[in-house]
């Protein structure tokens, strides 16, 4: 298209007068100062705030205790709930016991200072005892005993470990527990795994595997984060283990001695459970002893 002379006076004279529009806007909306002409400063960082993007974090201090709340004195059994047969404190440390002469069965202590949501649990634990299983309940709640009948082709031996099983649930049927549970035994086949005490689902999320759970589906592995034997190595047999519990929202992780020892992301809500019980747990055959000390709740948003 060819434009007269007038014409493209008039697209200049509506360009220029567009651009002043423009101009003055961003003038009077501060896009465009009379300072701008002189650059500004450099902004001075504060020391206090600033942090670099390179910098890697800081390495945990289990002992940095600011934000966390005690859950067990040290001294006292206060706040917590157990039979009295099973646990003490020892030496600065909840210890649960159990010999051919005393058996503990399985049963649990429970802290009765709430039910929490989302949190991260520190403490310590140390089991002695070749057969010494326990873990630590999380989100767990009391339900009812459901013990399995006594086959009709079991051997007199199996018959009478069975009944003795049976009596000593019955005598412990009000710390029985359904739930999460981080699993802990002294040959640390299972050490670190989560476990799920009283339910269909079982061991769920393996030692050193990430997993996800959705309704009507099998456990899926989302990734692998090593072999069990190498986080196997990590783990302090008879001696003092440091173990952290993270529960925020569906994302469930387990910790031991600083190495990530099993993840599982919960969206089933058929098993998946918000908030519930703290509790300790202890058994096993022969002579056994589990300790626990050092515990501290830090409550999450």
């Amino acid at each position: 298209m060819v434009l007269s002379g007038r014409t493209r006076r008039l697209g200049v004279a509506s360009r220029a007068l567009a651009f002043s529009v423009v101009a003055v806007f961003l003038f009077t909306t501060g896009g465009i100062s009379r300072a701008s002409a002189q650059p500004a400063p450099p902004t001075q960082p504060n020391p206090q705030t600033t942090t670099s993007n390179r910098a890697q974090p800081e390495p945990v201090n289990f002992d940095d205790h600011d934000g966390w709340m005690q859950i067990f004195d040290g001294k006292t059994l206060n706040g917590w709930d157990g039979s009295p047969d099973v646990w003490h404190v020892e030496d600065g440390a909840i210890v649960g016991e159990s010999s051919a002469e005393h058996p503990s069965g399985t049963t649990n202590i429970i802290w009765r200072g709430g039910e929490p949501a989302n949190f991260r649990l520190r403490l310590e634990m140390k089991l002695e005892g070749a057969g010494a299983n326990g873990g630590v309940q999380y989100r767990s709640r009391i339900v009812p005993l459901n013990t399995r009948p006594v086959p009709l082709n079991a051997t007199p031996e199996v018959q009478q470990r069975m009944e003795q099983a049976r009596m000593l649930a019955e005598k412990h049927a009000r710390w029985n527990m359904a739930g999460y549970q981080m699993d802990f035994d002294f040959a640390n086949r299972y050490t670190g795994q989560l476990y799920e005490q009283s339910t269909p689902r079982g061991i769920v999320a393996w030692r050193g595997q990430i997993v996800s759970t959705e309704p009507g589906r099998k456990p899926t592995l989302l990734s692998t984060l090593g072999s069990s034997d190498d986080f196997k190595a990590f783990i302090k047999p008879g001696e003092w283990n440091q173990v952290e519990i993270v529960a925020d929202g569906n994302t469930l992780m387990h910790i031991i001695n600083g190495h990530v020892m099993s993840v599982l992301v919960d969206t089933d809500p058929q098993f998946s459970a918000a908030r519930g019980l703290i509790a300790l747990e202890i058994e096993g055959g022969g002579t056994l002893k589990i300790s626990h000390r050092n515990i501290w709740l830090k409550p999450l948003p």
